[in-house]
């Protein structure tokens, strides 16, 4: 079973999958938990980065089969989608500290995110056609966004795992960081992050999923420029503005 722990750390939410094998499988009701606590954390003004991580081992080997397929239905399932989607719709950024095993619903948890930092020890796999099914939360769809088309065609339909330094070469992951210094670098981005506008950052946030989704360069432009307006007028960016102009 795997629990979630969390812990604030000055305006940074860290949340952290704990399981005695440190394999972090995720089942219905650990999906369900983690949902719920970073929803708290979504909703908490105090907070302005979530940090979301696993063990040495494993960020998350995704869903235990074994034990999935004596206890899914097609609740259980929905279930499970509406949670993974609570998820992946986080307004607060959220940074994804991996090192081991990102397999599955682990690398699906991760790309829902929106910054990807890992460890040279890291392994990525999307082993579910083995299984007899499909990438059930979003792999089809963020995957092929973030490595494009061959990366993403291989690793599903072959599950050949990708390692670190492969996926920071494709575009996959932000940046590889020695295991060592990896939890204080994910912090120390974090802080950075923190430390900028709220609602300039949140925004930022989203203008950029709507560039890797659906919509055309056109839309997405005209969108960035009536967003851009609005800020510029808001209360935020005027005070922001006098505090720099103060330090000169």
């Amino acid at each position: 079973m795997t629990d979630i722990k969390v812990e604030k750390k000055n305006r940074i939410g860290l949340v952290t999958l704990l399981s005695d094998n440190d394999l972090n499988f995720i089942d219905a009701d650990a999906l369900k938990n983690l949902a719920a606590k970073m929803a708290l954390l979504d909703n908490d003004d105090s907070i302005r980065v979530i940090v979301l991580r696993g063990s040495e081992k494993a960020f998350s080997s995704g869903i235990n089969a074994t034990d999935f397929v004596k206890t899914v239905n097609t609740a259980t399932l929905n279930d499970m989608i509406d949670n993974f989607d609570k998820i992946a719709d986080i307004k607060k950024p959220v940074i994804s500290e991996i090192s081991g095993y990102a397999i599955g619903l682990g690398l699906e948890l991760a790309l829902a995110g929106d910054i990807i930092f890992c460890s040279d020890n890291t392994w990525f796999a999307v082993p579910d056609l083995s299984l007899g099914t499909v990438p059930g939360f979003g792999a089809t769809q963020r995957l092929t966004k973030a490595v494009g088309k061959a990366k993403a065609m291989e690793m599903i339909l072959s599950g050949r795992a990708m390692n670190a330094s492969e996926a920071d070469r494709i575009g996959l992951i932000s940046r590889i960081i020695p295991l060592m210094y990896l939890h204080d670098e994910t912090m120390k981005a974090a802080e950075i992050i923190a430390s900028m506008p709220e609602v300039a950052t949140n925004t930022s946030k989203e203008l950029i999923k709507t560039a890797v989704g659906n919509t055309d360069l056109e839309e997405g432009l005209d969108i960035e420029k009536q967003v851009y307006k609005t800020a510029l007028e808001s209360d935020e960016y005027k005070i922001n503005l006098e505090k720099m102009l103060e330090k000169k």
